[in-house]
Parts: structure tokens; C-alpha cells; sequence
């Protein structure tokens, strides 16, 4: 499985080139990216005219571990993009059989495959999963679902996927990244709605963490990364107005689609999931008024929704949901 093949959210350029209009026309909810994102503070030049330097990233390791409110002992590692880190994660460990419960995001599953381990998809549960395996991946919450997962579970490596976890920090697993064998990921693009600024965090079993550092290289981390990153993780006031208004403008999108005949299957604060009898027929009819929408193939009745970021999208997303 190749990066090209995977499904993902965005392509609204691939959207524009089938149904017509510029990038600029098109309302993209195919993402769970906040669209109200964190307002980049001024920079130094130096973020962008020098090589990142250590005081930078200690900035940054410094806010990340007080927002995360991360354990002692387990170690932080800044790198450019959450997906970054799930690229290398699989060759952390001899390849061997990896339990990641299906349906999740499939770049887990995708790049243990090419890694040569055998990716084992028992689904929903992973109380299920096939003992014994070499390594665990539980999204969460998962993407699309929504479900958090608090089970105890066991595996040489298990990584929990916490991407999305920021919109309710109360059900974070961080406690448990000092355990052995544990990495914890987190993403910047998805809560603070920079995800062109390819920020993420890989928290946990000092060893592990140490050889992703040597996998990714001197300075993974741009300047303004940096000075961006501190600058956000540094403002819980931000962060908590934020998720206020996520919880608000998630159940006015319920409003809008249950009355226009759709059902609440799950979701995040920051994406919402339907069952919507037929995810291609909503797709298209949203496609044709330059709105994109997340569909999945391998539940054709769902459709996923990100939420709109101005009075203007909303009232947009009201009049083509009303005309359903």
C-alpha cells in the first residue's frame, strides 16, 4: 500500500477538477481541521533565516510538556507532522504481527504494511485481537468513530494515536507514556487548525522516542514551527474558548444534517460522522454546490463532515443541506 492509494480528506483540487470551479470556490469539510485556527504571532527572522537552534526546541519541548501535562520520565519529540512519526514508527521493532482495530485512519495500517509487518484489522473491539502480537495502534478517538478506547492492553510496542484528543484532554492517556513500549502521538494541525505547519509530537518510552530522533534527522522541526508551537502551547486560555466553541458548533452541524434526514454515528468535536442511507449521493450533491465532504469505501452509507468556520459557511452549508 502506497501513500497514493490511501484515502484520505482534502484533495479539493481533485474535487474542483471534476465538478467545476477554482480552489478558492470550494468550502472544504472533508477535514477535521479547526477552521478557526490558533492566529500566528509575529515571528523573529531568524525562525526563518537560520538553522532551528536548541533554545528553540527547548521552548517547545518545555510548552509541550505543560500543556500534555506529560510524566516524568517519559521524553518529547517534536517532528513535521504526526504522519512523519507514523512513518517510521514500524521500524522501530522487528516486523511481526500488528493488531490496529478497524475502521481507523489508514495511514497506521498502511505503513506497517510497507514496513513488512502482518497488520491484523479485528474489529470494533481490540479485546478481540490475537495474542500474541509485537505491537498495538489504537486511534484516539478514533478517526472517524469517535470512540475512545480505555481498555488494557499489552504489546512490546502500542501507540496510541491521541490526534484528536486535545478537543477533551480528560481522556487522554498521557499518564501512560512513561510505561515501557509506549508512544503517545500528538497532532498540531488538527485542534490549533495549522495543519500547513506540519508540527506533531511523539511523547513516551525514552528509548523508542530516542531512535525516532535518529531516524528523523538533524532539525525535523522548522523555525517558525518552533516559535509557533511554543506560542500556542502556551495559551491555555486559547485552548479552552476553543473547545467551548468546537462542542457549540458541532451540535449546530447535528441540527443541520439530522433535519435534512441524517443520523449521528459518531465523530469528534472537530468532525462529525452520519449514516446518510448513501454517502455517494450526499457527496455529489454537496460536490455540485462546491462543498467537499469525506466518504469511505468501505461504508458507503457514512459521510463525515468537518465543521464550517464563518457565518457565511454556514448559511452556505444550510441552503444545499436544505435543498437535499
Amino acid at each position: 500500500m502506497n501513500n497514493s492509494a490511501r484515502d484520505h480528506g482534502g484533495g479539493v483540487d481533485g474535487a474542483a477538477a471534476r465538478w467545476g470551479g477554482a480552489r478558492s470556490d470550494w468550502l472544504d469539510l472533508s477535514t477535521g481541521i479547526n477552521p478557526c485556527p490558533y492566529p500566528v504571532p509575529d515571528l523573529p527572522a531568524a525562525a526563518w533565516h537560520a538553522l532551528p537552534d536548541r533554545a528553540a526546541a527547548q521552548a517547545l519541548d518545555a510548552a509541550a510538556r505543560r500543556f500534555w501535562a506529560v510524566p516524568e520520565g517519559a521524553a518529547v519529540l517534536a517532528a513535521p507532522g504526526a504522519s512523519a512519526l507514523i512513518a517510521q514508527i514500524p521500524y522501530l521493532s522487528p516486523a511481526g504481527q500488528v493488531h490496529i482495530p478497524s475502521p481507523t485512519y489508514n495511514e497506521h495500517a498502511g505503513s506497517f504494511a510497507e514496513a513488512g509487518w502482518q497488520v491484523m484489522s479485528e474489529a470494533p473491539t481490540p479485546k478481540t485481537a490475537p495474542d500474541p502480537v509485537s505491537a498495538r495502534v489504537l486511534v484516539h478517538p478514533n478517526n472517524p468513530t469517535g470512540q475512545w478506547w480505555h481498555e488494557e492492553l499489552a504489546a512490546p510496542l502500542l501507540v496510541l494515536d491521541e490526534s484528536f484528543a486535545d478537543e477533551d484532554p480528560n481522556q487522554s492517556r498521557i499518564a501512560e507514556a512513561v510505561q515501557p513500549g509506549r508512544i503517545i502521538l500528538k497532532s498540531f494541525g488538527k485542534f490549533w487548525g495549522l495543519a500547513g505547519l506540519r508540527l506533531g509530537f511523539a511523547i513516551g518510552d525514552p528509548a523508542l522516542i530516542a531512535a525516532l530522533a535518529a531516524r528523523l534527522g538533524p532539525w525535523p522541526v522548522s523555525g517558525p514551527a518552533l516559535h509557533i508551537g511554543a506560542a500556542a502551547l502556551s495559551d491555555p486560555a486559547w485552548a479552552e474558548a476553543s473547545r467551548a466553541r468546537l462542542r457549540q458548533d458541532a451540535a449546530r452541524l447535528d441540527e443541520l444534517v439530522l433535519s435534512a434526514g441524517g443520523r449521528l454515528v459518531g465523530g469528534t468535536t472537530l468532525f462529525r460522522l452520519y449514516d446518510v442511507g448513501s454517502g455517494g449521493r450526499w457527496q455529489t450533491h454537496l460536490a455540485e454546490h462546491r462543498i467537499w465532504s469525506r466518504i469511505f469505501p468501505y461504508a458507503p452509507d457514512w459521510l463525515r463532515l468537518g465543521l464550517p468556520g464563518t457565518e457565511a459557511d454556514w448559511s452556505r452549508l444550510e441552503r444545499v443541506l436544505e435543498a437535499m
